[in-house]
């Protein structure tokens, strides 16, 4: 299979040299296009939630952009998020954002390995009485949902986020050889901005297991998920993938 062009459904990144290597050595072409658009929700459709942030003693999150989110609805209501609260994250890239807005100390900051059965694993015994409020991008993640309950850890959720296809109507996707997904939102947005796509002979790259998931749903095969321990991340699976070529 001859790969010419390369579709990655995220921002352009500000620093791209991450991927010039890629398109020196192997002479193909990486545009970025983000399949959504994710925006905090306003103050006052937090408060129709009825949620009191200072009434949980720890926080969970799934994303980078629920942790901005979190943190600006904090600040517009002017809540001062106590030094004793925990966070627990569903990976290590997703904590180590969070020293955008506090002092990361590992006695109060906690990761999973990117599954959500593996943030209720770090929760364990040791702070299985703290009580949590799991964030949300505009629904409720039912497999997070479901193992908080089986483990009888007293939690409650909110929507911070709230998110919009884009457009991508513009874009031949028949261009492209080889195409990147990273959430779930990505693999909705394929389907509504082309309700008539056929997979045939395009690559799809994963990133994440919520992505994978979402794929193997909805019938499309996947290439190389990521990350793995032989694959910890899009560069060096496109690196793999376009090695076997």
């Amino acid at each position: 299979m001859i790969v010419k062009n390369i579709l990655i459904s995220q921002p352009k990144p500000v620093n791209g040299s991450q991927y010039s290597d890629i398109i020196e050595k192997f002479n193909v072409g990486i545009d970025f296009c983000p399949f959504f658009k994710a925006e905090p929700i306003s103050v006052r459709d937090f408060r129709t939630q009825k949620i009191s942030i200072l009434d949980y003693t720890a926080i969970v999150f799934t994303s980078k952009v629920a942790i901005d989110a979190f943190f600006k609805i904090c600040e517009e209501m002017r809540v001062v998020v106590p030094e004793t609260m925990k966070y627990f994250c569903v990976s290590e890239a997703i904590a180590l954002y969070l020293q955008k807005y506090i002092v990361y100390r590992k006695r109060k900051i906690f990761f999973g390995n990117g599954s959500v059965d593996s943030v209720v694993g770090v929760i364990g015994s040791k702070h299985k009485d703290e009580t949590f409020l799991l964030t949300y991008v505009d629904t409720i993640k039912e497999d997070l949902e479901k193992q908080f309950v089986k483990a009888k850890l007293k939690h409650n959720h909110a929507i911070l986020v709230q998110t919009r296809m884009s457009d991508l109507k513009e874009i031949n996707l028949s261009k492209y050889q080889v195409v990147v997904l990273y959430s779930p939102m990505d693999v909705k947005s394929l389907q509504e901005n082309y309700p008539d796509f056929q997979q045939k002979s395009v690559k799809f790259i994963t990133f994440g297991p919520t992505a994978a998931k979402a794929m193997k749903a909805a019938n499309f095969d996947i290439e190389i998920e990521a990350p793995t321990p032989e694959v910890p991340s899009v560069v060096k699976a496109l690196q793999l993938f376009l090695e076997s070529e």
